[in-house]
C-alpha cells in the first residue's frame, strides 16, 4: 500500500514563505500525476497545483507566480514552495498521487498552513 506523508506546514506572517514536502513510500516513478490540494472548514478540496510524471505543471490561478511545485525522484518527494503567502492561503494542504498500477488516488493526511499576523 502506497503511503504519502506531508510535512513543512506551520504558522507564517503574510508575505512569508513555506516549503511543503510530500514523501512517498514507493519510488515516485510508480506514481502518475502528483498534486497538492487544500481544504478549509466547510469548503471542498481545491486543487492548488499538480505535476505530471513528465514534469508538466499546473497551478490554481490565485497562486500562479507565488507557488512552485517540483519533485525529486531520488528522494521520492514532491515539494510545494509557497512565497508571498496571504491569509486566504490558510488551509490544510493535502498531497495526492495516482497509483500507476491501478489508477487509484492515494491521499496523505495533510499539513496545516496558517497565514496570520
Amino acid at each position: 500500500q502506497i503511503r504519502l506523508e506531508e510535512s513543512g506546514g506551520g504558522l507564517v506572517h503574510p508575505g512569508g514563505s513555506l516549503r511543503l514536502s510530500c514523501t512517498t513510500s514507493v519510488s515516485i516513478v510508480n506514481l502518475l500525476d502528483m498534486s497538492w490540494y487544500r481544504q478549509t472548514p466547510g469548503n471542498q478540496r481545491e486543487l492548488v497545483s499538480s505535476i505530471s510524471r513528465e514534469g508538466v505543471t499546473n497551478y490554481l490561478d490565485s497562486v500562479k507566480g507565488r507557488f512552485t511545485i517540483s519533485k525529486d525522484v531520488a528522494k521520492s518527494t514532491v515539494y510545494l514552495q509557497m512565497n508571498n503567502l496571504k491569509p486566504e492561503d490558510t488551509a490544510i494542504y493535502i498531497c495526492k498521487g495516482v497509483d500507476g498500477r491501478n489508477w487509484r488516488d492515494v491521499w496523505g493526511q495533510g499539513t496545516q498552513v496558517t497565514v496570520s499576523s
